[in-house]
């Protein structure tokens, strides 16, 4: 039941991008995320919320830029730990 609600709430995000509502779908894309770290296609789903974010002149991009690279590295860091998490078990 729980992968219908991702699905949905996926789904959603995507129509809020496809109407522009990027700060919306910005925000399902995190909350995803959040969920499951692991998936790339909503890391780069979110990525383009945010660069139109930017582009639309909603928030300025030199308070993103810190954020955005905090969060990269954050995650790849995530990634690199599932992987040692892997070797060792």
């Amino acid at each position: 039941m729980e992968k219908e609600t991702d699905f949905y709430a996926a789904t959603m995000a995507k129509v809020y991008a496809d109407q522009g509502h990027w700060e919306k779908a910005a925000e399902i894309y995190r909350h995803l995320l959040k969920q499951e770290p692991e998936r790339d296609d909503y890391l780069e789903a979110l990525a383009g919320a945010e660069k139109q974010i930017i582009l639309a002149g909603k928030k300025p991009a030199d308070k993103l830029v810190p954020l955005f690279h905090q969060f990269f590295d954050l995650m790849l860091k995530y990634k690199n730990l599932q992987k040692l998490r892997k070797l060792k078990g």
